[in-house]
């Protein structure tokens, strides 16, 4: 079984680059945000409803901040669904609200997601700290008896900065951080890296993972989406792709440009292209 996610978790980036609010008007787009995120998962409903994907390879990747009616949409169908529990936009690790633990017993999603941001070369004592807070999080994931998906995120240090640091240089480093917290006890039920452009490196860094893995899409152009799931293909799962897929349909239906029906036709025939291209290059 393969796994398509469709990831719309997006929480700070979706009010300071999607509806380009402030602090002091984020509250009043909270209604819109809301009505963006069901839309979505409409989407991601109907792809399955018109074949675009099996079910049992579908998914999506909500918050409940904003996607509180999405989720129970995913759930009431059968769909499986990831929730995040990390602070959005945040470069070290920290948890989304205190009572994350009961947020998750309450919700009881597919998966517990977390998105770490973890460069082996960087910060050793900020990466021991996120190392400790994952452990605490696998733990309750295993207690509640919900999966462990990681988003690990390798950005590059001051001196690792190249125009080659994607191809080069970042392959190793994810191999490298995932072997440093596979050693400190933090096995995931799913990974969530970013891409790759040649299929070697998915290989290895697959033969390290001791787990799934799925690509995901960094909200990059066609193009790039496209060269990462054929160079995955075949050796990872599948993907967790959002705004690559959501993103220019959503903002034709916030300016009015497209009305809701376009919009969930659209977001559903994007989604389907992308589990196509994954399909056809496996």
């Amino acid at each position: 079984m393969a796994t398509f996610l469709l990831a719309f978790d997006h929480r700070k980036s979706l009010m300071t680059s999607f509806f380009e609010a402030g602090d002091e008007s984020e509250r009043g787009q909270a209604s819109a945000a809301r009505e963006v995120k069901t839309v979505i998962a409409d989407g991601l409903l109907a792809a399955i409803r018109r074949s675009r994907v099996d079910r049992r390879d579908a998914g999506g990747l909500v918050d409940a901040t904003y996607g509180g009616i999405a989720i129970d949409r995913l759930r009431t169908s059968g769909v499986r669904f990831a929730v995040p529990v990390e602070a959005s936009g945040k470069r070290e690790l920290e948890f989304e609200h205190p009572d994350w633990r009961q947020r998750l017993e309450a919700i009881k999603p597919t998966w517990a997601k977390v998105l770490v941001r973890y460069n082996p070369s960087g910060d050793a004592a900020m990466n021991e700290r996120q190392r400790e807070l994952l452990l605490e999080l696998q733990a309750a994931t295993h207690e509640i008896r919900v999966g462990f998906l990681f988003e690990l995120l390798v950005p590059p240090e001051p001196a690792q900065r190249s125009e080659d640091f994607d191809t080069a240089t970042r392959p190793g480093l994810v191999v490298t951080a995932i072997d440093e917290l596979r050693t400190a006890g933090i096995q995931p039920d799913l990974w969530k890296i970013e891409g790759f452009d040649q299929r070697e490196d998915c290989r290895t860094v697959a033969d390290h993972a001791g787990a799934p893995c799925v690509v995901l899409g960094r909200g990059a152009d066609t193009e790039a989406v496209e060269r990462w799931l054929r160079a995955g293909a075949g050796v990872f799962d599948g993907f967790a792709i959002g705004r690559s897929i959501w993103w220019d349909a959503a903002r034709s239906f916030v300016d009015g440009s497209a009305d809701r029906e376009a919009t969930v036709t659209a977001i559903a025939e994007r989604y389907g292209h992308f589990v196509d291209v994954f399909h056809a290059a496996s």
